[in-house]
Formats: C-alpha cells, sequence, structure tokens
C-alpha cells in the first residue's frame, strides 16, 4: 500500500520487480552491505 502512493518507492519497487530485478537486488545489496561494514573499519583501506 504504501509503495503505491509514493513514487519513489514504487519506482524502486517496480525496479527489482523487473525481469533483470534479482540480478540488480543483488548488485545493490552486495555494494551497500560493503559500504555499511566498512564504515566503522578505520585500519581497512579499500582496495
Amino acid at each position: 500500500l504504501l509503495f503505491g502512493s509514493n513514487t519513489q518507492l514504487r519506482s524502486v519497487a517496480e525496479a527489482y520487480a523487473g525481469s533483470d530485478g534479482h540480478a540488480l537486488f543483488v548488485r545493490d545489496f552486495v555494494r551497500v552491505w560493503d559500504k555499511v561494514m566498512m564504515a566503522d573499519r578505520y585500519d581497512v583501506r579499500p582496495g
């Protein structure tokens, strides 16, 4: 219900629901997961 009334959330949901949505979701999830996990690591330099 919330996704239908909010245009920004709806566009994100439609992108992930598309035919290539699974690959898009996995790529975005891995990128964000890495960013969150590295956010508090001051001793690690990005490769």
